[in-house]
């Protein structure tokens, strides 16, 4: 019987079968073909590297039991991906690749027997290895439960999750995480690094920045004992490196880190990485570790929306015990949209000025808030370009210009002495700041995107064609670069 692949496979689908809904089943397995059985590995042809991704994701357990039932504790299964479907002439080409070993239940004394093993191992390497793991550290409060989910970072964060459960064991090896500063790409890693120690303690988790790592590796360098740094990386089960985006012109350091890559990867073990731009747009890397970069999955986080900067704000303040009109979170979320780390710093600066100042929180204070951090962030950064510029400081430039007040400003009058000023308040929001339109139109007086798209256009045509709003607008564009720098 086990010499019969085509029996072996047929009783793996019937154990499937009993095991997932109908629909599933004739979508994931009706397609599958199996190839050859040789020394107790059954090859099994898929249409697709999708095909292959998705049963990897959400069904590899039901494989893996269903080969433990016919080939037992030895048994294993291995991929054979069509990569070109061919034609008349030439037969379609393939790629194959192995699934993991065997996974037994928690209560499965194989189980019990092999964590045992793996937590004496994991205890001798963290004896032998000390000085290294003293500088490998977590942070607790990164969990994926303290993680709001939008769809900026759905993608980022599913992938993760399923990381966590499963290290190594997904296609998402290696995991490629990008994006700006303060999006979450820190708390998301270290939400993984969090998930295995709790629920898989014989795993050896290691996070390290790529600075760290460099020093490691130029000190052990230094002391002639870079081999024992090597082995160290190589005994590990997750590897955690932030910011390989500075690596960037170290060759001897990228060399070692390729062997090391290459070596965990080979063995099953999980590599994430972190950085803040896409693989094809990193200088300075060898090509052969970017296009190992590319093995696995690469998902980046943007911007918070809205909904995800105003669920930030509200469990923000619900860990903090701390409750707030809606309308000062709506204006909180309106006025900080760069990145998650401001929007928490600006609510932290808030009870803090609170608690000393002996102030209710009210929008004024919110105001004065935003103002100081958004003012503090340009000074401290060094910023040049005007994106950090808050929507509250070119309103009251524009306020004082035109010697109108802020409620007329933002008000609802039509009189043109009032909708030019507004408009040209609104044409340089949307050139100096990175707010979106529906955050600026909010800062008018409620108004929608279309009224502040339709404010640009105006300002636009009308500086080709009134000499005083042009050199109104040269005027004051010129002001917000001064204050920009």
């Amino acid at each position: 019987m086990q010499n019969d692949y085509r029996a072996v496979w047929n009783n793996c689908l019937k154990t499937i079968k009993a095991s997932i809904p109908e629909e599933s089943f004739d979508t994931w397995f009706e397609p599958i073909i199996p190839v050859a059985l040789q020394n107790n590995v059954l090859i099994i042809q898929v249409p697709s590297q999708f095909f292959y991704e998705w049963l990897e994701q959400y069904y590899v357990d039901n494989l893996r039991k269903a080969i433990y039932k016919e080939l037992g504790t030895e048994g294993r299964l291995e991929y054979s991906i069509i990569v070109d479907k061919g034609n008349a002439e030439n037969r379609p080409q393939t790629i194959n690749i192995p699934i993991a070993k065997i996974e037994y239940d928690k209560q499965h004394p194989k189980y019990q027997a092999n964590s045992e093993q793996a937590l004496k191992r994991k205890n001798e390497i963290l004896k032998e290895y000390d000085a290294f793991f003293k500088s490998v550290s977590f942070n607790e409060n990164y969990t994926f439960d303290t993680l709001v989910e939008g769809d900026c970072n759905r993608l980022a964060r599913s992938a993760g999750y399923a990381v966590a459960k499963k290290p190594g064991i997904t296609a998402f090896n290696p995991l490629m995480l990008y994006g700006g500063v303060g999006l979450g790409k820190t708390h998301l890693v270290q939400a993984i690094a969090n998930h295995v120690r709790s629920n898989q303690p014989d795993k050896i988790v290691v996070y390290v920045s790529s600075e760290k790592f460099t020093n490691q590796f130029i000190e052990e360098l230094k002391n002639n004992n870079l081999q024992k740094l090597t082995n160290f990386y190589l005994q590990i089960d997750i590897l955690i490196i932030d910011d390989v985006q500075f690596l960037s012109g170290k060759e001897k350091t990228q060399e070692m880190f390729f062997h090391i890559f290459n070596d965990l990867h080979q063995h099953g073990k999980q590599i994430i990485m972190t950085s803040d731009r896409p693989p094809k747009e990193l200088q300075g890397l060898q090509d052969r570790l970017l296009s190992r970069f590319k093995w696995g999955l690469t998902a980046d986080l943007q911007q918070p929306d809205y909904e995800t900067r105003v669920a930030i704000i509200q469990r923000k303040l619900q860990t903090e015990g701390i409750s707030l009109e809606n309308d000062i979170i709506e204006y909180l979320a309106h006025s900080i949209d760069t990145n998650v780390r401001e929007l928490e710093g600006v609510i932290v600066s808030l009870m803090a000025r609170s608690s000393l100042e002996r102030r209710e929180i009210d929008t004024e204070l919110v105001r004065q808030t935003v103002q100081h951090i958004v003012q503090t962030t340009v000074s401290d950064a060094g910023v040049q370009h005007s994106a950090e510029m808050g929507i509250d400081t070119i309103q009251s430039v524009i306020s004082s210009f035109f010697k109108v007040t802020l409620a007329e400003l933002t008000g609802k009058s039509r009189k043109k002495e009032l909708v030019v000023p507004r408009q040209i308040a609104m044409f340089f929001c949307k050139e100096f700041t990175n707010f979106s339109l529906k955050s600026i139109g909010y800062h008018f007086g409620g108004r929608d995107h279309s009224t502040v798209i339709h404010a640009v256009q105006t300002i636009s045509d009308l500086c080709t064609k009134d000499g005083e709003i042009r050199q109104n607008v040269q005027q004051l564009g010129e002001m917000f670069k001064q204050k920009a720098k």
